[in-house]
């Protein structure tokens, strides 16, 4: 058995925003789970929304719960890394709690669509590792929408059709990983993570620990 040295040297980084987007179905919630449960570098996102909590729901766990005015005046003044109305009711990510987490050099995991990927893009390119999860076949895909057993005929065929329009999307993304095997697409996500975190620019420790190894 290979024994780790002690002591080993740490440089500071800065953490990366990771977004996990798919058809519903697809699997990125399932993949998302895991990966938090593995990976204690990685904490999910706490969206903002306007909508009232539900039973057991709580206020910084789970949403953030804004009233509709707090909500806009964030919006006015750019505190949002993305936002959206999703019928009536309003939801976004707000920079403040995420860019705290990105310098102390914790990752953070966001779950959400190809348009507010593309805001996010918009806004910090340079944090951003974009993952789209594929389905091996439009008819596992349905199956998996079927055999979830939550859904009514209709709700699953207009899942169906809009996963066409959200799968056209897929060359905005950095990565794509066709879902065939959920341990094997947690291994891959843990793969891009691992190359990710070792990118020059997010090693903002770098400079200091090379001068120190140069004795500087």
């Amino acid at each position: 058995m290979t024994r780790m040295p002690a002591n080993l040297p740490t440089v500071h980084r800065r953490g990366l925003m990771l977004v996990l987007s798919s058809p519903s179905g697809a699997g990125k919630t399932t993949i998302s789970r895991a990966l938090l449960e593995r990976d204690e570098h990685i904490t999910m996102s706490v969206s903002a929304t306007t909508r009232s909590p539900r039973p057991g729901e709580i206020d910084g766990r789970d949403y953030h719960f804004l009233d509709i005015a707090r909500f806009q005046t964030m919006v006015a003044a750019g505190e949002f890394l993305e936002h959206a109305r999703v019928f009536d009711n309003y939801y976004g990510t707000p920079t403040a709690p995420v860019e705290a987490a990105l310098a102390s050099g914790q990752d953070v995991l966001f779950d959400i669509d190809w348009q507010g990927t593309q805001q996010m893009a918009e806004n910090a390119r340079d944090d951003l590792v974009a993952i789209f999860i594929l389905p091996p076949s439009v008819a596992e895909l349905e199956r998996r929408l079927r055999s979830r057993a939550q859904d009514a005929d209709e709700v699953v065929r207009k899942r169906m059709a809009k996963a066409g329009d959200e799968m056209s999307h897929w060359r905005e993304y950095d990565y794509i990983i066709i879902n065939t095997d959920v341990d094997r697409s947690v291994a891959a996500v843990e793969a891009i993570l691992a190359a990710e975190r070792l990118k020059r620019d997010r090693q903002v420790g770098m400079h200091d620990f090379v001068s120190r190894l140069r004795g500087e």
